[in-house]
C-alpha cells in the first residue's frame, strides 16, 4: 500500500488513478468556467482570464500540478492496463463483456489515449502560442478620440490604453468614452482572437470544430466510467454513493457538452456577447 502508483502495487495504482482523475475533474470545471466567457463574455474578460491563468503564482503552481497529474494519470493507466493483461494472460472460457461491464469501462485505455492526443494538440494550438509565440497578437480597441477621428489602441494590463502606432495623442483631453489618459504599459495577449480565428478558419475551421466535438464525446465516455470508478477505488461506499453516481453521470455529460458547444457557437456565430 505504501508503494507509489508507478511501482508494483495494483491497488496503489488504482488509488493514484482515482486521486489524479478527481483532481483533473476539478481542473475541467474551472477551465470550463473560463472558456464559457468566449460565448457569454467579451474579448477583454477572456483575455484577462487567460493572463490570470498564466501569470498568477498560485494558479501557475496549480497548472504545474495539473500537467504532472495528466502525465501521471496517463502513465498510471498504461501500467495498470499492462498489469491487468499480465494477471490474466488467458481469457475466461465463459466471457460476456457486454453484460458484465460497460463499453466505457472496457475501453478506458483507448479513450484515455485519444484524450491525451487531444490535450497535446490543444496545448500546441493555444497554450504554447500564449506562452512562446513572439507573434502573438495584442488586443486592440478603436476609440473615437475626437469627433470624426478614431484611433486604435492596445488595452494595457494597467487599465489604460497605448496607441498602436506608438504616437501619443497631441491633445489627450479630447479622448471620448474613456476616463483616463493614454497610459503606456504591457498589453493583453489576444488569445480570444487566436481562438476565434482557429475555429472560424475558412479552410479548416469546420474540421477543427468537428474534431473538438468528437474529442468531447470521447471525454464524456471516459468520465462516465472514470468518475464513479474513482470513488469505488477509494473505497467510498456509504449512503452518499447513489448521489455521487448520479452527480458523476451529470458531470460526465454536462461538462463535455458545454465544452463542445463553445467551438460550435464560435464557428456558426452563435455568440451572445462578443
Amino acid at each position: 500500500m505504501a508503494k507509489s502508483a508507478l511501482l508494483k502495487s495494483s491497488i496503489g495504482k488504482k488509488y493514484w488513478m482515482a486521486l489524479t482523475g478527481l483532481f483533473l475533474c476539478l481542473f475541467l470545471a474551472g477551465h470550463l468556467a473560463g472558456n464559457l466567457q468566449l460565448i457569454f463574455g467579451d474579448a477583454l474578460k477572456f483575455n484577462q482570464y487567460a493572463l490570470f491563468m498564466t501569470s498568477n503564482p498560485a494558479v501557475k503552481l496549480l497548472s504545474y500540478l495539473t500537467y504532472l497529474s495528466i502525465i501521471f494519470h496517463a502513465v498510471d493507466g498504461i501500467l495498470l492496463t499492462i498489469q491487468n493483461k499480465k494477471a490474466r494472460p488467458i481469457a475466461y472460457a465463459m466471457n460476456n463483456p457486454q453484460k458484465n461491464s460497460s463499453s466505457a469501462s472496457r475501453n478506458m485505455a483507448v479513450l484515455g489515449t485519444v484524450i491525451l492526443v487531444f490535450i497535446v494538440t490543444h496545448m500546441v494550438n493555444f497554450w504554447a502560442k500564449m506562452h512562446f509565440d513572439e507573434k502573438m497578437p495584442l488586443q486592440t480597441v478603436r476609440i473615437e478620440v475626437q469627433p470624426g477621428m478614431a484611433q486604435e489602441f492596445y488595452i494595457t494590463t494597467a487599465g489604460g490604453y497605448m496607441p498602436k502606432d506608438g504616437v501619443e495623442l497631441k491633445n489627450k483631453t479630447d479622448l471620448i468614452d474613456i476616463n483616463a489618459h493614454v497610459k503606456v504599459g504591457e498589453a493583453y495577449k489576444d488569445l480570444h482572437k487566436i481562438t476565434f480565428a482557429f475555429f472560424k478558419d475558412e479552410k479548416y475551421g469546420l474540421i477543427f470544430t468537428i474534431l473538438y466535438v468528437l474529442a468531447m464525446g470521447v471525454l464524456a465516455f471516459h468520465l462516465l466510467h472514470g468518475f464513479q470508478s474513482a470513488f469505488q477505488s477509494l473505497g467510498v461506499n456509504n449512503k452518499f454513493t447513489p448521489a455521487l453516481k448520479t452527480f458523476g453521470k451529470l458531470f460526465a455529460i454536462i461538462v463535455p457538452l458545454l465544452f463542445a458547444i463553445i467551438p460550435v457557437c464560435i464557428h456558426f456565430n452563435f455568440i451572445l456577447k462578443h
